[in-house]
């Protein structure tokens, strides 16, 4: 090998290289970036001249967070009449200690709206919940109109099934004594309807004819029952015959659906 040409492997050439780390002049050189970054922000807040805002609430700032002097002519007059710092207001010093607080209007609403628009939320409020509460009392009376109206429809239902049992069973009870005819034309079950038809066409029509009030199911029901416990001692709920009027009276809770429940 000749003297000009560089040994790779030799001392001499390695000592000519500089032992860098990957990656850490790149970090360095970013954490100094963002240094000078921040030098010249505090630079330039330093050097920027405050707004007229912003030296009016450092200034008001200021003023608030100090005292009164005794130069002040108010305060003055304070001492004068026996005030001392610190003291509440009033002869007792029971008062305020502290100045009323400030505060700034950021808008330009006039005095008093404020006070409006919160008048007119709790009316509002007010208004809303009324709604609510209608609303509510109008559910729970239209509920219970329809609990109503069921009980009303199954108490109906109730009824007209008793009467055609206590129809049948004044039939069957009249046969027995050998009544041919019912007492009324409804105390037995109804005949068909070509058998009524026959009843009227036999009608005079010349004849005035009596206006006779129709009985509600409730009303022949009580009418039927009455007849059948004084005639043949007989209770519809019951499901009995009685001996007598005394067997009855003894036996019978009573001559209603709800004393035998």
């Amino acid at each position: 090998m000749s003297d000009e040409e560089e040994d790779y492997m030799s001392d001499a050439f390695l000592n000519k290289i500089q032992d860098v780390k990957p990656g850490v002049s790149m970090v360095r050189r970013v954490k100094e970036a963002m240094k000078r970054e921040e030098k010249h922000k505090e630079k330039n807040i330093q050097n920027r001249q405050k707004t007229f805002k912003e030296q009016e609430n450092e200034s008001r700032e200021t003023a608030l967070q100090t005292s009164i002097s005794n130069e002040n002519k108010g305060f003055a007059l304070l001492q004068k009449m026996g005030y001392k710092a610190g003291q509440g207001l009033g002869k007792e010093g029971a008062g305020r200690v502290d100045p009323i607080p400030l505060n700034i209007k950021a808008n330009r609403e006039g005095f008093g709206m404020e006070e409006l628009k919160k008048r007119k939320a709790e009316e509002e409020l007010n208004d809303y919940r009324q709604k609510v509460r209608a609303k509510q009392q109008n559910e729970a009376k239209s509920l219970e109109d329809f609990r109503s109206r069921v009980r009303t429809e199954r108490d109906e239902r109730k009824v007209e099934a008793d009467l055609r049992r206590s129809q049948r069973s004044c039939e069957q009870l009249d046969s027995q004594k050998g009544i041919a005819e019912p007492r009324e034309a409804w105390y037995w079950p109804k005949v068909d309807a070509k058998d009524e038809d026959d009843d009227a066409e036999e009608e005079d029509d010349d004849e005035e004819e009596e206006e006779i009030m129709e009985l509600t199911p409730f009303d022949k029901l009580q009418i039927l029952t009455s007849y059948l416990r004084g005639i043949h001692f007989y209770c519809l709920w019951c499901g009995t015959a009685y001996n007598d009027e005394e067997d009855l009276c003894s036996n019978c809770p009573g001559d209603t659906a709800a004393d035998h429940e």
